[in-house]
């Protein structure tokens, strides 16, 4: 499956951060020939970041699309992409999702701050909703924690890809999805599955079969692992497959450090409101963890 990019939202709220996801979407933008949607979502409880007092509906309304108008051109700036803005009011993740229903868009941008803990609890991000309910891949930017605004200049490129895998239908997807910007870019591919601690998959009283059983057990899953790779995909990349033992999210980050990842893929399954409160997923906690950009796909069917 080779991925086509013709069209990409990109949400801004204006902050440095989310500013440093919109030059993400410049890039990919540039890079697939793709028309670009760089929308900003009014919430009109927070008047302050509009630089103007509140007024009438009427008129503050009118100041603050013209503000934002005015904003996102600065964005773009010189670069030459088609791109079109878009400006709405109403709850961040519910607006993102009916635009990118509307503009049937390939790809979401999206910058995520990391929020873990009680905060994160109470309150949810509009990342981990997006996650699980917008009809296209996801892409979460973490900014730098300095200064970003001369990140717009510079080269945007995924030459060291990490695509999870636990074999599951989702993580395929990512899988194609993964290959595909491989492609793309001519990147490095890693394939990395993460394995429980092998005491709890061996039985304690098989000790005399111990190194026998690990080896085949990992012979096995890098099989697994290999023929998810199409033979053609040989030919442009050589695939690394690795296997981990341990907390697939902690795993997973720990490896995208210490190879110097630029981006990670992974699937979303769908959880209930119970679990996605109090127990998350790995691909919640790898997007609040990582330093790098992490790509969530999921099929667009979920099942019930």
């Amino acid at each position: 499956m080779r991925m086509k990019l013709k069209k990409i939202i990109c949400t801004t709220d204006f902050s440095a951060l989310s500013n440093h996801a919109v030059y993400y979407g410049i890039a990919l933008a540039k890079e697939f020939k793709a028309k670009l949607y760089l929308c900003h979502v009014i919430d009109t409880s927070s008047i302050t970041m509009y630089d103007g007092a509140a007024f009438t509906y009427e008129s503050q309304n009118g100041y603050i699309r013209d503000y934002a108008n005015k904003y996102i051109a600065r964005l773009i700036g010189e670069h030459k992409i088609d791109w079109e803005p878009i400006i709405t009011v109403g709850r961040a993740a519910d607006e993102i999702v009916r635009i990118a229903e509307e503009k049937d868009v390939d790809m979401a941008i999206t910058a995520t701050r990391g929020r873990s803990g009680l905060k994160r609890l109470i309150l949810g991000s509009v990342t981990e909703h997006l996650m699980r309910t917008i009809p296209c891949p996801l892409l979460a930017v973490r900014g730098p924690g300095q200064d970003v605004t001369d990140a717009a200049d510079q080269e945007i490129r995924f030459q060291r890809i990490l695509v999870g895998c636990d074999f599951s239908s989702d993580s395929i997807l990512a899988v194609q999805y993964g290959l595909s910007l491989a492609q793309e870019f001519q990147s490095d591919l890693h394939l990395v599955h993460v394995m429980p601690p092998i005491h709890k998959v061996l039985p304690k009283h098989v000790i005399e079969t111990r190194e026998r059983f690990q080896q085949d057990f990992r012979n096995e899953l890098n099989e697994k692992l290999e023929k998810l790779v199409p033979k053609e995909a040989f030919n442009w990349c050589t695939p690394e497959m690795t296997l981990l033992a341990g907390h697939p999210y902690e795993e997973l980050v720990k490896y995208a450090v210490v190879q110097g990842m630029d981006l990670i893929v992974l699937g979303v399954r769908g959880h209930s409101l119970v679990e996605t409160m109090f127990v998350g997923s790995t691909t919640d906690r790898v997007v609040r963890r990582s330093q790098c950009p992490v790509l969530s796909v999921r099929p667009i069917v979920q099942d019930t």
